[in-house]
Formats: C-alpha cells, sequence, structure tokens
C-alpha cells in the first residue's frame, strides 16, 4: 500500500508566512513568560528577596534586584505590546546577559545552569535586531 503525502503539507506551505506575526509570536510569548514566571514572584517577594539576591555586579543587592524587577516586570510589560520595544529588548538584554555571564558563570549544562537566561538573551537580543514588528503599538506608532 502506497502512502502519498502531498508536497505542500510537507513544505508547510498552508501557513502564512509573516515575520511580523512571528514577531509578534515570539514578544508574546516571551514577555508574558518572563513576567508570569520571573519577574511578578521577584516583584511580590522583593523584601525576602533581597536578603539573598546575588549582587554579582557589584552595586548591591537591593538596587541589583530593583534592575532586575524593573526588566523582568515593566519591560516584560514593554516587549509584550511592543511599546518601546528596542529600549526594552536592550534593558532585558543586558540582564540576561549578566544573569549567564556572571551569576550563572556561561553554565550551559547541570544543575544551577544558565542556560534559561541563555535563550533569553538570544530572544531579546533577535527582537532588538527585528523590532518588534508591525503588530505592536510601535509598529500602529510609526516607530
Amino acid at each position: 500500500m502506497e502512502v502519498h503525502i502531498p508536497m505542500k503539507f510537507l513544505q508547510f506551505k498552508f501557513i502564512p508566512q509573516s515575520t511580523d506575526f512571528a514577531l509578534l509570536v515570539l514578544r508574546v510569548w516571551a514577555g508574558v513568560t518572563m513576567l508570569c514566571n520571573h519577574g511578578f514572584a521577584k516583584l511580590m517577594n522583593f523584601s525576602s528577596m533581597t536578603e539573598k539576591f546575588p549582587d554579582v555586579i557589584g552595586i548591591g543587592r537591593t538596587p541589583g534586584l530593583i534592575l532586575i524587577v524593573f526588566a523582568e516586570v515593566a519591560c516584560a510589560v514593554m516587549i509584550s505590546v511592543g511599546w518601546l520595544s528596542r529600549f526594552a529588548a536592550v534593558v532585558l538584554s543586558i540582564a540576561m546577559g549578566v544573569a549567564f555571564f556572571a551569576a550563572h558563570g556561561m553554565k550551559l549544562a547541570n544543575p544551577g545552569s544558565g542556560e534559561l537566561p541563555f535563550l533569553y538573551l538570544a530572544i531579546f537580543v533577535t527582537i532588538f535586531i527585528a523590532g518588534p514588528g508591525r503588530y505592536s503599538v510601535d509598529g500602529k506608532c510609526g516607530s
């Protein structure tokens, strides 16, 4: 018995090709995940986190935590809606770069690895380079 699979299906031509839509999906996915899985917890537990937050760049635990909460909450929301996207992407890229290089020692495997900050860094650098796309506040304002 011979199975015939249409070539169109294997080439995924049935999926509309839209860089703008792909950027929307990437922005919302990364921004909401950052906010819900990282930023919100730090914001809600701010006072208890200041005691254990690592001071990897030498500015103090509280200022470092304030900066990371700004990045993981405010900039994550900005990325999600596509408002001042490149600014937010730079801030989040710096935050994820510090997390990967300084806090996790550039480890990509094993417990305590920096794999997640490394992946977020790639996403936010991509958004910085490509921009937010047409389906964003920036896109609607012509930025």
